[in-house]
């Protein structure tokens, strides 16, 4: 088969393992709610739909670099993926995510803020806000423009941070499960971590439900780090608690008034 046949069907398949990831993951996340929390997305039919188009089309986006740099892998043995467990001292694997999580956080950060100047936040980053509240289907809605500037990250790392392959499916599993709980319009995790000392670190539901309500806040993703340094860091959501050791959360009602449109950064 040729090279460019072989590119492209490897695009192909990288999409399509995008996109089933995604269903999967933010349709598990959904069903969750709709058997936890009956009637939240209530009314919500229309906004699901578009996020789920926008998510389709962001995977086909992932897709493409994602699928060059694995075709590049393994006919050619491009980027620093290993798969010999031994080829690094096993405390590097717990670094290697580690950094890999840091560095996409810092990326996501800077980007984020960029967005929500006036020009690109009408241009692009206005499709992920138009979900008023946001669902555990909005994880991927990014306009394209949106979507190239996630879909480059990963696909740049690994040429640059040795990871092992297993360390590497551990990093895309947490990008995919902080990405669709951040947006469920609920805190699934319970009060102890959230206002513990791990929470003033972490972003779960809570944080980043405030940069939906203010726009001009909370611009992380994993971690709460850039935006204590930057000034950005407004808190949580007053609009849901955390729930309580062994219970569940106080749930936003799905009728509370859309923030005001404040895309300056």
């Amino acid at each position: 088969m040729q090279p460019a046949m072989l590119i492209l069907a490897s695009i192909l398949a990288m999409s399509g393992i995008i996109a089933v990831r995604y269903l999967l993951s933010s349709g598990g996340f959904a069903l969750a709610t709709r058997m936890t929390r009956p009637g939240h997305y209530a009314g919500l039919r229309r906004q699901i739909g578009a996020e789920i188009r926008w998510s389709l089309l962001s995977a086909l986006i992932f897709g493409l670099p994602a699928g060059i740099v694995a075709w590049g892998w393994q006919s050619h043995g491009w980027t620093l993926i290993y798969t010999d467990v031994d080829a690094y001292p096993l405390w590097y694997l717990p670094i290697s995510v580690l950094l890999y999580l840091a560095a996409h956080d810092s990326w996501f950060y800077w980007t984020h803020r960029l967005l929500h100047r006036p020009a690109w936040f009408r241009v692009a980053h206005a499709v992920h806000h138009a979900s008023r509240p946001p669902t555990a289907w909005a994880a991927m809605s990014f306009h394209p423009w949106e979507a190239v500037t996630g879909a480059v990250v990963i696909p740049f790392l690994v040429f640059v941070i040795p990871i092992h392959v297993a360390a590497l499916g551990v990093v895309l599993t947490v990008m995919t499960v902080m990405g669709v709980t951040n947006h469920m319009g609920w805190e699934m995790f319970p009060r102890w971590l959230v206002n513990g000392p791990a929470g003033r670190w972490l972003i779960t539901a809570s944080h980043h439900e405030k940069h939906h309500e203010q726009y001009r806040c909370n611009y992380g993703l994993y971690f709460r780090v850039w935006d204590r340094l930057c000034g950005t860091d407004r808190g949580l959501s007053p609009r849901f608690a955390p729930a309580p050791a062994g219970g569940s959360a106080t749930m936003p009602h799905n009728d509370d008034p859309a923030p005001a449109r404040d895309n300056a950064a």
